[in-house]
């Protein structure tokens, strides 16, 4: 669990302050709203959704303040379609700490490009996990059970079920919405409803198995054994090739999402090594994650051996 990697300290701070599961900075960005939309709306809808995120509860866990994930959430409107209606992205990131360093690895790095909501100013942000309850808190929830979901996941094997679960049930709640990214079939493959099937798949198991091994078997022991942890990271490279070619569909959503956040990490994991693991480690990639080839050169033209 995560706090096997608290210091003592911090485990007796336990004691006396509780909190919430996230630490998460928002930012609502409306600069291509133009004409006479009231301003004092995107500030105050800032402000709703920190607290929201900030003070719910999103599990039964108890947290200190220093336990908390850190994450982001960045939230472009591009588009008011009518008053108190609007549309844009959300850019999701959060991190946890590497056992033994002062390093954070990022776990989720997406961006939703095509979200939509209604707010009016000063509406409460209400979330109730039966029901579809308005398409900001679905949304901003949605996100909420991913980051925690990944969060135990690299921590236990298959730790985040609960939490994915619970964001699946959001996707079929609001399966009878008007707006878009909650079904199966709408846009691209890279929606809300695709990135939980995929990782709920008994398919992509394998991905799950490789995130853990990754996390808690490679870079958790990375500053005590270097060349062990990569051979861990190496072997969950391993596994998720093996999905690769398995093919459980011809998108590979969660692959995908996996290397949108570990892709530069990867690279600086490998850029020291034994050569033959660096090309190795390079083929493995230049397959599984062929748009990023150009990106994992920079292993196999590495000359640090460590």
């Amino acid at each position: 669990m995560r706090k096997t990697l608290i210091s003592l300290c911090l485990i007796f701070t336990a004691l006396t302050i509780n909190a919430q599961e996230l630490y998460c900075r928002v930012s609502v960005s409306s600069q291509r709203i133009q004409g006479s939309t009231n301003r004092t709306i995107f500030s105050t809808l800032q402000q709703s959704l920190y607290e929201f995120v900030n003070n719910t509860n999103w599990s039964n866990h108890v947290y200190t303040q220093q336990e908390r994930i850190e994450c982001t959430m960045f939230i472009n409107i591009t588009e008011e379609i009518n008053s108190g209606e609007f549309k844009g992205t959300l850019q999701v990131q959060s991190k946890r700490p590497v056992f033994g360093s002062a390093y954070y690895t990022t776990m989720i790095n997406f961006s939703d490009n095509d979200i939509q909501f209604k707010y009016n100013e000063y509406d409460k942000i209400e979330f109730n996990e039966n029901s579809h309850t308005s398409n900001l808190s679905s949304l901003i929830a949605y996100y909420a059970y991913l980051i925690v979901g990944f969060d135990y996941d690299s921590f236990s094997p298959r730790g985040g079920n609960e939490y994915f679960q619970k964001a699946q049930k959001i996707v079929a709640n609001a399966q009878g919405e008007v707006e878009p990214g909650w079904k199966a079939f709408d846009g691209n493959r890279r929606n809300r409803y695709w990135i939980v099937d995929n990782i709920l798949n008994s398919r992509y198991s394998s991905v799950r198995s490789a995130y853990y091994m990754y996390h808690r078997s490679g870079l958790d022991r990375m500053s005590e054994r270097p060349s062990e942890a990569r051979e861990q990271i190496s072997q969950a490279l391993t596994e998720i090739q093996k999905v690769y070619r398995d093919k459980p569909d011809p998108y590979l959503t969660y692959l995908k999402l996996f290397f949108d956040a570990k892709a530069d990490e990867i690279v600086n994991i490998f850029s020291q090594g034994a050569m033959t693991d660096k090309v190795r480690v390079y083929n493995i990639l230049a397959e599984v994650d062929n748009p990023n080839e150009s990106k994992y050169k920079a292993i196999k033209e590495s000359t640090s051996e460590f």
